[in-house]
């Protein structure tokens, strides 16, 4: 049981949506096949039904939008061989229909010629282009194979034309809640992505803007001194080379002040920034405490905690829920669907020896349904 949830987990939500709907689908269509093949009330009329319905759900199948498995989603033949199964018991249908005179096979024959493209309609003529064209074509050929005078014969036309387009609107209002759906992933997964990037642009111009200055001073200073030694000026290019050093070491110091800044940005930031990315992706934090209650010199490794745990639940995770808990004790990050197991993941090592450096212990805690890590600002 737990392998088949855990199955379900790690589906993301479009998956999830694309199942469900290729499962609600198909079964209408079996529901609409077993109805069919009760009330033609002939044996081998009802088996005729039989076999077209179960081509008609391997072509369903064969269309990526409504497959519930992947062994004959996309492949051509399958689709082939089931319009080919479907349009054979049509013909043959129509051909019973014509040349028997007995009622006790016309009926059935009819009947089941107008079910055949009907499931026609629904497993093929509704997934491809020109469908209006092909279901006009069709209804006029069922009202003059199956039509026993002028009036049946329109009457049938239109009967089946109406009943298509009915089933074709049905199945475009689902194949674009498909596309809206998978458009809203899309967004999401962009929407995460815009926010790294923007956080990288960020940093680039802060680099540029606090050590670009520095370097080009180091620069013109050192093109002075050259000068200056070049024309015999050998004191005042000491005294150039001298100021050189001392924005080195400047530009340097901030430099490192500005990574420093990067790297262990606050935690308030931190708890903010994940609320945002969690949203992002359909995720909803939960925050118990408040980042004041964790102790002073714990602040940037619980930062850390933070932004390696929220990376860890966007990437290993379809969570739809986290909770971040923050105490003077210690903090904890559970969330819900986990997906991969904690040994693949790299950064939980880095951050054990980030907390270990501090006096800090990390516990992770994983179940096919949770996973969270514990931390306690001081070794027991």
């Amino acid at each position: 049981m737990n392998r088949w949830t855990g199955w379900w987990h790690e589906l993301s939500a479009f998956a999830k949506f694309r199942m469900y709907t290729g499962l609600t689908f198909q079964s209408a269509l079996v529901a609409v096949i077993v109805v069919m093949a009760i009330t033609v009330r002939s044996p081998w009329a009802a088996a005729g039904v039989v076999v077209v319905g179960i081509a008609a759900v391997l072509a369903v199948e064969s269309r990526a939008e409504f497959a519930v498995t992947s062994r004959v989603a996309g492949r051509r033949w399958v689709q082939a061989g089931a319009v080919a199964t479907l349009a054979a018991v049509w013909i043959a249908c129509a051909v019973a229909a014509r040349l028997s005179g007995a009622a006790a096979v016309d009926t059935p024959a009819r009947l089941t010629g107008i079910y055949v493209v009907m499931l026609i309609v629904f497993s093929v003529v509704s997934l491809i282009e020109r469908k209006w064209w092909i279901l006009l074509a069709l209804s006029l050929a069922t009202g003059l194979a199956f039509g026993t005078s002028p009036a049946a014969v329109v009457g049938g036309a239109v009967l089946t034309f109406v009943a298509g387009a009915l089933v074709i609107a049905t199945t475009l209002l689902t194949v674009w809640g498909l596309r809206v759906v998978d458009e809203l992933e899309r967004a999401k997964v962009v929407e995460a992505e815009l926010q790294v990037a923007e956080e990288r642009l960020r940093f680039a111009r802060d680099l540029h803007d606090v050590v670009g200055r520095g370097f080009s001073a180091i620069a013109v200073k050192s093109e002075l001194a050259v000068a200056l030694s070049r024309g015999g000026d050998s004191g005042r290019a000491a005294t150039e080379m001298d100021e050189v050093r001392s924005l080195a070491v400047e530009s340097m110091g901030q430099m490192r002040e500005l990574v420093r800044g990067y790297r262990g940005i606050d935690l308030t930031g931190e708890v903010a920034g994940a609320r945002s990315l969690l949203a992002a992706v359909d995720c909803r934090l939960t925050v118990e405490g408040d980042p004041t209650a964790v102790p002073a010199r714990f602040h940037e490794v619980a930062a850390w905690v933070v932004r390696e745990g929220t990376t860890n639940i966007v990437e290993h995770s379809a969570a739809a829920s986290a909770t971040l808990a923050l105490g003077a004790a210690g903090m904890s990050l559970h969330n819900d669907h986990p997906r991969g197991t904690p040994g693949r993941r790299s950064g939980l090592r880095g951050l054990a020896e980030r907390l270990a450096a501090v006096g800090a212990s990390l516990d992770v805690l994983s179940s096919p349904d949770r996973f969270g890590l514990e931390i306690r600002w001081e070794k027991n």
